[in-house]
């Protein structure tokens, strides 16, 4: 029977190293053992962008990029957006079970419990300028979560680990439509607990801000729109080790508050490679503008003359599932909210590239960005609101990832190494030997 170990010769000294294989993996300090000599450190492995590297351990979220799977605690995310609720997912991540009924309701009861944010927040929120960018809000108010409820730092507790779950998920989408209101100098409305988690979202948001005839009069509470929306959360509840994920976890590796830990999280995911591609999406279809149009712009990508945003993914090699599901919800969005024009050019679009041998071979089918922003346009979102509309879904599994790694009793303080490349030592000399160096 074959060893699950890797031998390994190092050519400098002849030597040979068996490493032991686990999971598909080996650990990369077993590498420090091959050294050219006393005085060597050892081996590291150099993987910017970590495209090749283990960071943790995890049960929460499966992805086998080559054949388009997402599954949350082993569940294909397709049944979920098809069968659950945003909420049910979000006690999904935490608790790795889906809830019982009786589960359900006190999980319910508790989010809206805590939907309400402290009238502190708005003083904090009104020293924003008026123009301030509302993800930028976001990540400074969640952050600002720590000094109201300062027992988040007790993260060994695992009732207060438990009643801060509640807070942020309860309180993420109230922040963010705040933040919203605070930009378009509207006055804030508070969370109405009658009304369904993303029903109350877009009632804060929305509630008194168009004009009659805009939208529909039942705009903010129509079931569809609402439901719309909560697939779009559920399938953005989480998606394994990304950029920002990764963050909340290196950052919680130093045992920090959850509320601080997400904030970082968020941080990431506000730069434009991470939360901003759906943005792009828009910007790329308005650029090209109609139907008739797209052979020609797809040709510009093919010579290099233009970036083709929404296809491909540093996971997926496959088509995104996400984006199949994400792409069934436009129709029903465009029944209620009018049909936007630049689906058209988003439909010719994929089908063009589909069926190019160039964008076949490359693996570059649609993601889940690529309809998402065509969605949140045609429901009112602005695209300054599209990374927000990824933070408020993404809470859940940040906390959930968070937490697992707090439990981890592998994981430690977060500390890579570097390949040092600078000078070697090299003497100071003083400009002026005489001066005093206050002088």
């Amino acid at each position: 029977m074959a060893k699950e170990t890797l031998t390994i010769t190092d050519n400098r000294t002849g030597k040979t190293y068996e490493m032991p294989i686990e999971h598909g993996t080996i650990k990369a300090l077993d590498l420090r053992k091959i050294k050219t000599g006393a005085d060597d450190f050892g081996l590291m492995a150099y993987d910017p962008g970590y495209m090749n590297t283990a960071s943790c351990k995890s049960t929460i979220t499966y992805i086998d990029g080559d054949k388009g799977i997402l599954r949350y605690r082993g569940y294909p995310i397709e049944q979920l957006a098809d069968r659950a609720t945003f909420l049910e997912v979000a006690y999904l991540l935490y608790h790795g079970d889906l809830p019982a009924l009786d589960e359900f309701i006190r999980w319910e009861h508790g989010i809206r419990y805590h939907t309400m944010i402290h009238e502190g927040i708005k003083k904090f929120l009104d020293g924003f300028r008026y123009d301030a960018h509302p993800m930028g809000i976001l990540v400074s108010t969640v952050a600002a979560l720590a000094t109201f409820y300062p027992e988040a730092k007790n993260i060994h507790d695992a009732d207060v680990r438990r009643i801060q779950f509640y807070r942020l998920v309860a309180k993420m989408p109230t922040l963010a439509a705040f933040a919203y209101r605070h930009r378009t100098g509207m006055p804030y409305i508070y969370p109405d607990n009658s009304l369904s988690y993303t029903e109350n979202f877009l009632n804060m948001m929305f509630h008194g801000s168009e004009p009659m005839g805009r939208r529909p009069p039942d705009f903010e509470h129509h079931p569809v729109l609402a439901r719309a929306l909560d697939i779009l959360f559920l399938l953005h509840a989480d998606h394994e080790q990304n950029c920002s994920t990764s963050s909340i976890r290196m950052v919680g590796s130093a045992l920090t508050d959850p509320y601080t830990a997400v904030a970082a999280a968020a941080a990431a995911l506000y730069g434009p490679l991470h939360g901003g591609a759906n943005e792009a999406v828009l910007r790329m279809l308005a650029a090209i503008g109609s139907k008739d149009k797209v052979p020609e712009f797809i040709a510009s990508v093919k010579r290099g003359e233009q970036k083709l945003f929404g296809f491909g993914h540093r996971v997926y090699k496959s088509y995104d599932p996400r984006a199949k599901v994400v792409k069934t919800c436009a129709d029903k969005v465009f029944e209620i909210m009018g049909r936007n024009p630049l689906i058209d050019i988003a439909l010719e679009l994929e089908r063009i590239a589909l069926e190019d041998e160039y964008f076949v071979s490359r693996k570059l089918y649609p993601n889940v960005d690529f309809y998402s922003g065509i969605i949140y346009e045609a429901m009112g979102f602005p695209t300054e609101m599209f990374p927000v509309l990824f933070a408020i879904p993404r809470s859940p599994g940040w906390y959930s990832q968070w937490q697992e790694g707090v439990l981890d009793p592998e994981q430690k303080l977060a500390r890579p190494r570097q390949i040092y490349l600078g000078e070697d030592a090299r003497e100071f000399e003083a400009r002026n030997p005489n001066a005093h160096p206050c002088c």
